[in-house]
């Protein structure tokens, strides 16, 4: 029988200027070298017989430009995360004020999965992670956003000056590396000490890449939750605008542009699925539940319905 574990606090935090030295160890290198159209995997690829002297070539300019960065404070990392108590409510979480759960805080709409499966396989929602309100069991949900992506347009405007279009591309995409690094790395500290649901965690980096850790950090836009616009939710519970200078565009797209947010999830069953194909039924309901125009839904899930809307 699973309980979970209360996090350390309720309510959001900030991290302001923090260390960038401290995000370089957690750095996944692999989609680096897919920034530059160079298939394979780090660190094999530098050992690649075809691109090997390619990537061994790009890797040497990319670890000598983090340097300069991170000596000079080139980019300004910042970051806001919450817990907050939540249950299930069928395939949404509802957030509640206060360890009462009587007063509802927000709603996380949540998406399942509608693909016929074999026998015994289910059919996943991000909400199955979560305890149901029927429960009575007192569960919890975190959020977060980071940016590494401040700053970063005095050093592009002194590339675009000197016409260097290479160091141009390569600054965004280790400000990229770093934005996910700086969530992998605040996803360590959550499990092992802000929400502390796991105290005897050792992991390489290359284990952390292969999140081969319990829980897990499931973005809006993404597969388990394509709808962009629960950033809108993530974005108000957490004041992220205010607390980390990240702001949401029309399209639910953030701005600066090497910034990563989402949900953190700590059921030790808790994974990353692909929602897929949906059917009018499921997006009509999910509609209702988010008290949207179905029209304006559709659009927003248009690359993953099952069926043609109507004009």
């Amino acid at each position: 029988h699973y309980a979970p574990a209360r996090p350390g606090f309720l309510g959001v935090r900030q991290f302001q200027r923090f260390p960038l030295a401290k995000l370089v160890p957690y750095i996944d290198w692999s989609p680096f070298f897919h920034t530059w159209e160079l298939a394979g995997s780090y660190p094999k690829i530098l050992d690649d017989a075809v691109v090997g002297e390619q990537a061994r070539a790009l890797w040497s300019d990319a670890r000598a430009m983090l340097d300069v960065l991170v000596a000079n404070d080139w980019l300004t990392a910042c970051a806001a995360l919450g817990f907050f108590c939540a249950n299930a409510d069928g395939d949404d979480v509802i957030l509640f004020t206060d360890d009462s759960r009587t007063e509802r805080l927000a709603v996380v709409h949540g998406l399942r999965q509608q693909a016929v499966k074999p026998p015994g396989q289910p059919n996943y929602c991000l909400s199955d992670f979560i305890a149901p309100v029927s429960s009575g069991v007192p569960d919890y949900i975190g959020a977060f956003a980071v940016t590494t992506g401040h700053d970063i347009e005095k050093q592009l405007e002194r590339f675009a000056a000197a016409h260097d279009d290479y160091s141009s591309i390569m600054l965004k995409a280790l400000a990229d590396r770093l934005a996910e690094a700086f969530a992998e790395c605040l996803h360590e500290r959550v499990r092992k000490e802000l929400w502390g649901y796991v105290s005897d965690e050792h992991f390489t980096n290359a284990q952390l890449i292969e999140e081969s850790y319990r829980g897990i950090r499931p973005a809006p836009g993404y597969p388990a939750c394509p709808d962009h616009t629960e950033k809108a939710t993530l974005f108000r519970l957490l004041d992220a605008e205010a607390a980390t200078g990240i702001a949401l565009t029309e399209s639910f797209a953030m701005m600066p542009a090497s910034s990563v947010s989402g949900w953190y999830l700590a059921h030790p069953s808790s994974r990353y699925f692909n929602v897929g194909k949906l059917g009018e039924d499921q997006v009509r309901d999910y509609a209702n539940r988010k008290s949207m125009p179905l029209a304006a839904i559709e659009r927003w899930l248009s690359p993953h319905l099952a069926y043609e809307p109507q004009a």
